[in-house]
């Protein structure tokens, strides 16, 4: 059995990515309870329900999110992480479907849903606040808790697109403070922060 790597490989490890960002867990990690070592068929059931999908967020980001946001990041995972590579997008469509998110506003916090799924959480016993979003009083932006588990917590995600909109399409990951489920400064460009 022979593998090849493709851009559309590149694409599902992106969703990899995207899981890991969304969630504040590892791709594997031997730790969790059976069932849940293998972050993206853990996470798979939950990716295309729309009332499942907030089971998948980090509960570190204490509702510091755009619904939104974070609505469009896990389809947009489910989307990379398709078994058929065939219906795998382009990185270039990718890095489109991103760029709208820093400018959303509806945050997660100050609404029904949000409490509604605290509610649940803490229902489940999974309920856990770890004061990630305030140091000294202040809020401090989302971004930070944003990251890879992989990575220290200075480094974070940041997508950059060199596509040629053709079969060759690429993209890089570089670690930079960034944003992925929808606050930010809209005067800057996805990659921006």
């Amino acid at each position: 059995m022979e593998s090849h790597l493709t851009s559309k490989s590149d694409v599902y490890s992106f969703g990899v990515v995207l899981l890991e960002m969304l969630t504040g867990r590892r791709s594997m990690d031997k730790n969790r309870p059976n069932g849940e070592h293998n972050l993206v068929e853990w996470a798979r059931p939950h990716l295309l329900d729309k009332r499942r999908f907030y089971r998948l967020l980090d509960p570190r980001l204490e509702g510091h999110f755009s619904i939104k946001g974070a609505q469009k990041v896990t389809q947009l995972a489910a989307q990379c992480l398709s078994r058929d590579p065939k219906i795998r997008p382009k990185m270039s469509d990718v890095v489109e479907a991103l760029k709208p998110l820093p400018h959303l506003k509806d945050m997660a916090s100050s609404s029904y849903y949000f409490q509604t799924m605290q509610a649940e959480r803490l229902k489940n016993g999974s309920g856990r606040s770890q004061g990630f979003g305030s140091r000294n009083g202040q809020h401090q932006p989302v971004f930070r808790t944003l990251s890879s588990p992989h990575v220290s917590r200075k480094q974070r995600y940041r997508v950059c697109s060199s596509t040629s909109g053709g079969q060759n399409d690429r993209f890089k990951v570089e670690y930079t403070p960034w944003l992925i489920v929808g606050l930010g400064n809209p005067g800057n460009k996805l990659v921006s922060r």
